[in-house]
């Protein structure tokens, strides 16, 4: 049996609460906005989540870090949370798949952690009062004067207003070849795509062109696609105008679009929506969601903080002109937007994370619906000519 060490660390949110606890992963400190996220597994999956970039994640789940971490599961190429908290690590690892514990991963790629804390008592503060700001100060940090950290907290960016895409986002596009029959290339504009997403959309008979966040519409056009698929992803829809006018682009092409989370927010904005930022966000694998299309509940697998704004009581006219849309999901807890599909044109987006690897895989169809909307289109297009 390992004993984890017992180094101080405290973690700090900007209305002053503090709670003391020990040093986690790496030690210094770390600055974000401090949001829980509610799953009880795939914890692997969370924090290589290029979502959760600029996020200091806390579990509510009590015990983390039984299953450590491997090679196989990851999302993308790092840890990409800003902070981590949780409140009983485990001491030993315990899964055959296991290539390294948790704790050697955090300090391995430089994130600050904090554990030994009533993680419920800061869920029910940040229920409460909504995402705050916050710092984790562990090793020679934690000793750092409590009003100055207090400063470096309040100090810190928002995440109103914040485009990070470009942080997380491929440099050069890539290519991943499709695993089923092929019925066209796809352009995935990549503003924090996980491994899974890439693999459910190849695994539908999609070649997948990862391209860069900054993407022009003439370099998309330049793949021939057959469609275009914008990824989840970090940061204030608000503060993502380039990639917005470029979607706009795509929807006066006709081509057929499917977006998620992020790209579920940037279809809104497209369309002539606003977005807003959540009190606390969702972030969990255990939200319950209504498609509106066959009247399903299913459990799904969040990550969003911002929301996209329309009527939930019927169609309405697309203010950008691009006709008439519907919500076509909703979440059941508190009736916010989870989806969208435009009526006269071929394009529709969930707020949610349909790939799911770590589960549920209820919504795991809309890749289906993605590849007959595509197929459909392809089809009408050889019937016209």
């Amino acid at each position: 049996m390992t004993l984890l060490p017992t180094e101080p660390a405290v973690l700090v949110l900007e209305d002053g609460s503090r709670y003391p606890g020990a040093a986690y992963g790496a030690r210094g400190t770390t600055l974000g906005e401090v949001v829980f996220a509610t799953g009880m597994t795939g914890y692997q999956e969370t924090l290589t989540d290029p979502s959760y970039a600029g996020q200091i994640v806390l579990q509510t789940a009590p015990h983390i870090g039984n299953t450590g971490m491997n090679d196989e599961d990851p999302e993308s190429r790092r840890i990409w949370v800003s902070g981590y908290i949780v409140r009983d690590p485990s001491r030993v690892v315990s899964n055959w798949r296991a290539d390294e514990s948790l704790d050697a991963a955090l300090e391995r790629d430089g994130i600050v952690g904090i554990s030994g804390i009533d993680t419920r008592a800061v869920t029910r503060r940040i229920r409460d009062v909504g995402s705050m700001r916050g710092g984790v100060f562990s090793g020679d940090a934690a000793a750092i004067d409590p009003d100055e950290q207090a400063r470096l907290v309040r100090e810190a960016p928002q995440m109103a207003g914040q485009n990070l895409s470009a942080e997380v986002s491929v440099s050069s596009p890539e290519v991943i070849e499709a695993t089923a029959e092929k019925i066209g290339n796809l352009a995935v504009l990549d503003l924090g795509v996980k491994r899974a997403t890439l693999e459910n959309l190849a695994a539908r008979g999609f070649e997948v062109h990862v391209l860069p966040q900054a993407s022009t519409f003439a370099e998309i056009a330049a793949i021939e696609p057959v469609a275009v698929f914008y990824s989840n992803g970090p940061g204030d829809p608000s503060a993502s105008d380039a990639a917005v006018a470029v979607l706009r682009e795509v929807l006066d092409a006709g081509l057929p679009y499917f977006g998620i989370c992020f790209g579920n927010q940037l279809f809104g904005r497209a369309l002539g929506l606003g977005t807003y930022k959540l009190g606390f966000g969702h972030r969990g694998i255990n939200q319950p969601v209504l498609d509106r299309t066959t009247g399903r509940v299913e459990i799904t697998a969040h990550n969003h903080g911002f929301a996209v704004e329309a009527p939930l009581d019927g169609p309405f006219a697309s203010p950008n002109g691009y006709g008439q849309v519907e919500v076509s999901h909703i979440g059941l807890n508190d009736q916010v937007v989870e989806g969208l599909r435009a009526l006269d044109i071929p394009a529709f987006s969930v707020q949610y994370h349909p790939e799911a690897a770590a589960g549920p895989h209820d919504a795991n169809y809309l890749f289906d619906r993605f590849r007959d909307l595509v197929i459909a289109h392809l089809n009408d297009k050889k019937d016209s000519k």
